[in-house]
C-alpha cells in the first residue's frame, strides 16, 4: 500500500514534477554542458557537482511520480465536530498542563517542528475522529500519555504546506 494523499496532495506533486521537468531539468542539463566545456572531467569540481545536482533532480522526479501511481487517495472531508484531516486542533497535554495546537496532514506534508502532524503518527492516528472533550491516550513505548481535545478548526487553506524531502 502507498502513501495516503488527498486531491490537494496530488495537485502539490504533479505541479512540483512538472517544474522539475520543465524548469530545473533545463538549468542542471545547462549547468552540466558548461562545466563539460571547462576541459579535464578527471579534476573538474563543477563537472561533478552540476552531475549530482541533475542525478538529484532525476531521482526527485522518480520517487514522486512512483508515490502516485502507488497512492491511496483519502478524503480530508470530516464531520464538523470530529477531527479529520487538515483540521488544525488544540490538545491539552495532561503530564505537561500545557495546550499545544496542530494539524493533522497527510504524511508527505508531515512537519512535527512547523506542527504539522502526520496522520500516520502516533498521535495523528490517535486523534483522528475525536471531538472536543475527548480525552484520548496516545501509544508511546510501553505506556503512553493522555490528551484532550480543547478546539477543532476545520482549515480549508495548505497553499502554503510544502511536500517533504526524501
Amino acid at each position: 500500500m502507498g502513501e495516503q494523499l488527498t486531491e490537494s496532495d496530488v495537485k502539490k506533486i504533479k505541479e512540483e514534477i512538472e517544474y522539475r521537468k520543465i524548469v530545473v531539468r533545463k538549468k542542471e542539463l545547462e549547468a552540466v554542458k558548461e562545466a563539460r566545456a571547462q576541459g579535464d572531467l578527471s579534476e573538474n569540481f563543477e563537472y561533478k557537482a552540476a552531475k549530482q545536482d541533475k542525478n538529484r533532480n532525476e531521482s526527485r522526479i522518480r520517487y514522486l511520480e512512483r508515490m502516485l501511481k502507488t497512492a491511496n487517495i483519502v478524503s480530508d472531508d470530516s464531520k464538523e465536530d470530529e477531527i479529520g484531516i487538515n483540521n488544525t486542533v488544540d490538545l491539552y497535554f495532561e503530564d505537561d498542563e500545557e495546550v499545544e495546537t496542530y494539524r493533522i496532514v497527510t504524511s508527505v506534508r508531515g512537519n512535527s517542528l512547523a506542527g504539522l502532524i502526520s496522520i500516520e503518527s502516533p498521535l495523528g492516528k490517535a486523534v483522528l475522529g475525536h471531538k472536543v472533550g475527548d480525552r484520548v491516550k496516545i501509544p508511546a513505548g510501553d505506556d503512553g500519555y493522555y490528551v484532550v481535545v480543547k478546539r477543532i478548526d476545520k482549515t480549508t487553506d495548505d497553499s502554503h504546506d510544502t511536500l517533504r524531502k526524501y
